[in-house]
């Protein structure tokens, strides 16, 4: 998908188009990650689907629930949503910045191949 080090960098068109899919993809993944955690929500608590995305956007950003839990099962699925979101939001950050690092690292190693030691 990333092109060698030993090819030259990517056209800044290209580069770009390549942000913008990771981009694309780290929204579908935060897409379906609210939805996982709406639907646990609605069916566990009981919440109408406005709450159940503000409780789930909430605790996916690492903020924390709104609504307080009633049921023995919302709190487990809540327990086990946050631990998922703590893993998805460092997955989603590492997906939208990974076109960037890369470039970043191919052009430091662009630049060092010229000299040797």
């Amino acid at each position: 998908m990333y092109e060698h080090h030993t090819k030259p960098l990517l056209p800044r068109k290209v580069f770009y188009r390549r942000i913008v899919d990771h981009a694309l993809l780290g929204a579908a993944v935060i897409a379906v990650s609210l939805g996982i955690g709406m639907t646990g929500y609605h069916e566990f608590e009981g919440l109408p689907w406005v709450d159940a995305f503000v409780n789930a956007a909430m605790i996916l950003s690492g903020m924390g629930p709104v609504a307080t839990l009633q049921t023995n099962g919302g709190k487990i699925f809540a327990g086990c949503y946050a631990l998922f979101s703590g893993l998805a939001l460092i997955a989603i950050l590492g997906i939208i910045f990974a076109p960037v690092i890369h470039r970043f690292l191919h052009k430091f190693h662009l630049e060092n191949e010229g000299r040797k030691p």
